[in-house]
């Protein structure tokens, strides 16, 4: 007969007090920590004299993040020798094109203050960002501030590059020659989709204020041969015509109209045979697997009038109502998939 574990409350305090680890880490990566400490070997006075920190609370910082396995140390306290941990060198060090911590600077100054208000936003309906005390609507803001407009597009790169590179490696693209990412940012998908698939012309298409961001990028990577950017506004222009139509963090951020009108335009710029592919955290279907994607609409409450995130049938019913034939859905990195659909 099998003992029966006895009920504890582990879990709900781990959740609960689960911002200690978060703000921690956000912290470390927003002051620099990682990248101070690269691919070196540093004392905790070293780190202290880097960051310009306090003797009080120093080794609780940095062990903190050697508990968490973030760091790595030989010695202790005054004797204390630290290094990144495999996966902080690799992704957040600045000086690594790895890098994925501009996801975590954009939670650290801007999203954390506006989760303290998701029970007003819960019981109001209303976006908890800048738009509450008067200030512009997101993209509005966004787009009119350079530097929060290129820390925005570098935390959307950084959140799904892998998700991009993983796409851009295992689907089969033999049958097409060329592909749009519409709201393509800084162009990170177009470019990997161009590197591992020289046979396709891709295109990154978005609003004027990205488009220095996306020429840089492209540039960087040596891909203008492959690469286009094209300036235009999803909602006034038709898309551009390709034989593959992409979407990465882009539905989500809007009404269920507007994800009817976008996915139209898709299906509209799209040859017979064409492929429509959408890359987001897609809920599973029962609603109890994907707690991320089911966190992240939460942040359309805080971040948009009336953004979510939505299940593989809830894209199956947007895409059968504009015409596609097909759908499937190819599993990418973590809570990440790619929805499919075929005209």
């Amino acid at each position: 007969m099998e003992t029966q574990q006895p009920i504890n409350p582990s879990k709900i305090l781990q959740t609960g007090t689960g911002f200690f680890n978060s703000k921690t880490l956000l912290t470390a990566v927003n002051m620099g920590l990682f990248t101070v400490l690269g691919d070196n070997k540093m004392s905790g006075k070293d780190i202290q004299k880097n960051l310009g920190l306090h003797d009080r609370s120093l080794y609780d910082f940095l062990d903190a993040l050697v508990a968490m396995a973030f760091l790595e140390r030989i010695g202790i306290k005054t004797t204390a020798i630290y290094c990144n941990a495999p996966d902080s060198n690799l992704f957040l060090d600045k000086n690594k094109p790895t890098y994925v911590g501009g996801i975590l600077e954009m939670c650290n100054n801007r999203l954390y203050p506006f989760w303290n208000n998701l029970e007003a936003g819960l019981k109001t309906g209303l976006p908890q960002n800048e738009t509450k005390n008067g200030g512009k609507p997101f993209f509005e803001e966004i787009y009119a501030d350079p530097k929060k407009l290129k820390e925005f597009v570098s935390g959307m790169a950084g959140v799904q590059m892998g998700n991009f590179i993983t796409f851009a490696k295992q689907f089969d693209f033999s049958n097409y020659k060329s592909l749009c990412d519409i709201g393509g940012a800084g162009g990170h998908l177009s470019a990997q989709v161009a590197m591992h698939n020289k046979h396709i012309k891709c295109t990154s298409f978005d609003l004027p204020a990205v488009t220095p961001i996306a020429k840089e990028v492209i540039s960087t990577m040596h891909l203008n041969d492959g690469v286009q950017v094209v300036n235009g506004d999803f909602f006034v222009d038709d898309l551009p015509k390709a034989d593959v139509i992409t979407m990465g963090n882009v539905l989500h951020d809007w009404s269920k109209k507007d994800k009817r009108m976008l996915v139209q335009k898709a299906y509209d710029a799209l040859p017979k045979g064409g492929t429509f592919v959408v890359i987001e955290n897609i809920i599973d279907n029962d609603r109890r697997e994907n707690h991320f994607g089911l966190l992240m609409s939460l942040n359309m409450l805080i971040e948009t009038p009336e953004g979510y995130d939505f299940s593989f049938s809830d894209f199956q019913e947007l895409s059968v109502a504009a015409g596609f034939s097909k759908t499937s859905i190819m599993p990418l990195i973590g809570p990440t998939s790619a929805a499919i659909a075929i005209k």
